[in-house]
């Protein structure tokens, strides 16, 4: 369970130095031990009659921010270039909070429901769909060892299809995805770099 309310699911967890690394089944994640508040098993036993409601997910009723300043939140919470996951946004639903595609995927960050499952989000909750997309854009970037489009086009097209081919799918979508989110990003942070 993070400070600010959002609960993230783990394999398992190791914690060093001040920093907590948590791994899922497709990466890690390192956060600081301070943005970690507590670690709870999975399943029903969590669930007390008296248990203390957990503070409101960013984005919730009490403070709504809109889209654009979620994606800012969440991309410093994943610690990469707010550019970077904004341009994400752009592309993957021009920030729209009630975006759905043909293939099911939801929100500002079109999170397909396992992705979002995965992270035991609720990809229709406005706040919980964009941290989880950028924390997941940030396991791609750890995956791929910082490799932008290997990245973004994992992000489009999934991790099977970057691991088949040995980098960006021969898909005319991905290459246009790719082109659009990384050019997007270059041009609004020239000098960036992500170093997850």
């Amino acid at each position: 369970m993070l400070a600010n309310g959002f609960r993230l699911h783990a394999d398992r967890h190791e914690q060093a130095d001040g920093v907590v690394m948590l791994y899922t089944g497709s990466g890690r994640i390192e956060m600081p031990a301070a943005d970690v508040v507590a670690f709870e098993p999975d399943g029903p036993a969590v669930e007390q009659a008296n248990a203390p409601k957990p503070a409101p997910v960013v984005g919730e009723a009490l403070c709504a921010p809109d889209a654009r300043t979620l994606v800012k939140d969440a991309a410093r919470y994943a610690e990469l270039p707010v550019e970077l996951v904004g341009s994400v946004a752009r592309a993957e639903s021009a920030f729209h909070t009630d975006a759905v595609s043909k293939k099911g995927t939801l929100g500002v960050m079109q999170l397909m429901p396992e992705t979002a499952a995965a992270f035991q989000a609720d990809p229709k909750n406005v706040a919980q769909n964009i941290y989880v997309g950028a924390l997941y854009l940030r396991e791609l970037l750890l995956e791929y060892d910082g490799d932008v489009g290997r990245a973004v086009a994992a992000y489009n097209a999934g991790p099977g299809a970057v691991g088949k081919y040995h980098g960006l799918p021969p898909y005319a979508e991905t290459h246009a995805y790719v082109n659009r989110v990384v050019g997007n990003y270059l041009r609004k942070a020239p000098s960036a770099g992500v170093s997850p």
